[in-house]
């Protein structure tokens, strides 16, 4: 923390205790607020760096002066002695020699022609800073006084190596600065081999300070995704065994492995550190992401999902969520082996979906439906054509005849947004054999249930539901977003007549995922949806190591009503799979132990 005086114009005296990195300004999201007329929203900003705390002026009317000089950029390090003068009021810092970071050793020495004084003063205006990746990585920024979170087990020689990464990274940004390199104009392939000649350049010319202990070529690498990459993300979104990573704040990180959550050691240096990850996640897709427009849903380019929310919506700092794909195409044998569905399951949604039968899948956030939609898209035969509509295309069907359509949202004057309505609406006209929609979240609920009534047989969605019969509500509750102003028998018969199969898909506490139930809708009686269950999950507990759920998969004696009819029409079909099985350790009808 920093402590800093603040003079009014009146002539009252203050003493604030502000973070190390703060904004100055009349904004409601400034940590240092001045009420003033002459004083921008934000303003300007103070933060610490290894070589001292800077003030920076971010544009606003009538500057920021600092003894009485007015700066342009940046200005320091600030000693107590300084004045700030910003509008009406004028800013000191007190005891700037005890919150100032420490700096490497090299710092301190007078600084050699190839390192010029502002390579010091300029630490901390760099893009994101990543962290390092295994040990001897290091995790956040040091501080004299503990400033910022460590994560446990940090070593000195670890916070050493991060402040050397921090210099060289903002010595490389101010090189590319002075060379006015169009990098917006380069390829990604041409943008990495320009910045590692820029850095391997720079670590040259410091050879002699950067102490012999730091690994050069991890030193490289983790400078380059500072400059170019996604930080501390990079090693996260390599990784096979994280399913999801998420980014609370700048300095809070968790990840998901075998469905725990755990928490990250690595962090960033600041909340514009994660600004600048999400601004290279979002600017190649055409979105943006300010305050004008504070959440944004995109996707990476192995197909990962990204939700980005910042400030003033997020109190914390900007958050980022990451919910990555496998890189190997999963498939109902997969799902099979993890003990997610069983066999005969698998087999009867495989004969549901050549058949043409409209399938819901339901669920909770999390619970695995893109997944299970994904898979149960690839069953569709080849010969179709097939359309899917998504907000952010996660979909990877192999299908040669495919159409992906994906949302828009708004531009800058608010307009040109193309809605998940719209799509579905529009894709009536492509002549598809199957229609795929990502997710019902709204109105859109309506156009997918004519489609399906209207010749659009074997179509396939998700939604939000805890089970079949809540899916179904939710459903009635969607279409009457459409402000269509139907009646309620009227939406259920058009639900009964188009839905035929809901697929609920379940995750429980232990991180496992399971098809809990898989339900026929049989029609309408007294004005309500008929339902019948076809298989279910049955839970025997929490018990084992990790403390997994643990149950058995079993038919429940019942045949769809489809079933007769798909048998005359010649299809060999296997009756036996709807039989109930025993739990495991009870004796079979053959008198064996299960």
């Amino acid at each position: 923390m920093l402590d800093l005086e603040l003079l009014d114009a009146d002539g009252g005296r203050r003493v604030l205790q502000v973070p190390d990195e703060c904004i100055i300004g009349k904004g409601a999201q400034s940590e240092v607020r001045l009420d003033s007329w002459r004083v921008g929203r934000e303003h300007a900003r103070l933060f610490a760096t290894p070589g001292g705390v800077l003030v920076e002026d971010l544009g606003g009317f009538g500057g920021v002066a600092v003894n009485g000089s007015r700066i342009s950029g940046q200005s320091g390090p600030l000693t107590s002695a300084d004045m700030i003068a910003i509008g009406p009021f004028q800013l000191r810092l007190l005891g700037i020699e005890k919150n100032a970071l420490s700096a490497p050793p090299s710092l301190r020495q007078p600084p050699s022609p190839s390192h010029p004084p502002q390579a010091a003063a300029a630490v901390g205006t760099s893009q994101p800073q990543p962290q390092p990746q295994n040990p001897p990585r290091a995790s956040g920024a040091p501080t004299a006084d503990d400033a910022l979170p460590k994560p446990a087990g940090v070593t000195p020689a670890q916070q050493h190596e991060f402040e050397w990464r921090k210099l060289i990274h903002t010595r490389l940004l101010e090189t590319m600065d002075l060379r006015r390199q169009d990098v917006h104009g380069m390829s990604d392939q041409q943008l990495r081999h320009e910045t590692e000649l820029l850095v391997r350049q720079i670590m040259h010319e410091a050879d002699a300070q950067i102490p012999p202990e730091l690994d050069r070529a991890l030193l490289t690498s983790q400078v380059i995704n500072e400059a170019i990459a996604l930080g501390p993300l990079e090693e996260l979104l390599a990784d096979d065994s994280v399913s999801e990573i998420m980014v609370n704040r700048y300095d809070e990180i968790y990840v998901e492995r075998g469905g725990q959550l755990q928490r990250y050691p690595m962090t960033f240096t600041g909340d514009r550190a994660v600004m600048g990850v999400i601004e290279r996640i979002v600017a190649p897709l055409g979105r943006r992401i300010d305050e004008s427009s504070p959440m944004v849903d995109a996707r990476l380019k192995d197909g990962s999902r990204v939700n980005a929310i910042i400030p003033p919506l997020a109190l914390k700092g900007p958050c980022l969520t990451i919910r990555k794909f496998a890189r190997h195409k999963l498939g109902a044998e997969d799902l099979v082996r993890f003990n997610a569905i069983s066999p005969q399951m698998a087999t009867f949604l495989e004969t549901c979906v050549v058949a043409r039968k409209n399938i819901v899948v339901s669920g909770g956030t999390g619970s695995g439906k893109t997944t299970l939609l994904n898979i149960l898209s690839n069953f569709i035969p080849g010969g179709e054509r097939v359309v899917t509509v998504e907000d952010a295309a996660e979909l990877k069907l192999s299908h040669a005849h495919l159409i992906s359509l994906e949302s828009r949202p708004a531009n800058v004057e608010g307009k040109g947004a193309v809605l998940i309505r719209d799509l579905v609406k529009n894709t009536l006209r492509m002549r598809p054999d199957r229609i795929v929609v990502g997710e019902c979240r709204g109105a859109e609920a309506l156009d997918m249930l004519q489609a399906m009534n209207t010749g659009h047989e074997g179509s396939l969605t998700t939604l939000h539901a805890n089970t079949p019969r809540d899916g179904l509500a939710r459903l009635e509750t969607m279409v009457l977003m459409a402000g269509m102003d139907l009646p309620l028998t009227a939406i259920r018969e058009q639900i009964a007549s188009a839905v035929h199969i809901v697929v609920q898909q379940t995750r429980f506490a232990c991180g496992s995922r399971k098809v809990t139930s898989i339900t026929e809708i049989s029609g309408m009686e007294s004005g309500k949806i008929q339902m019948q269950e076809l298989f279910r999950f049955v839970s025997l507990g929490y018990r084992g190591p990790g403390n997994r759920v643990s149950g058995y998969f079993t038919g429940c004696d019942m045949v769809p009503s489809f079933y007769e009819e798909l048998q005359a029409s010649g299809m060999q079909l296997d009756m036996t799979i709807f039989q109930p099985c025993d739990p495991p350790g009870m004796p079979g009808a053959d008198g064996t132990q299960r």
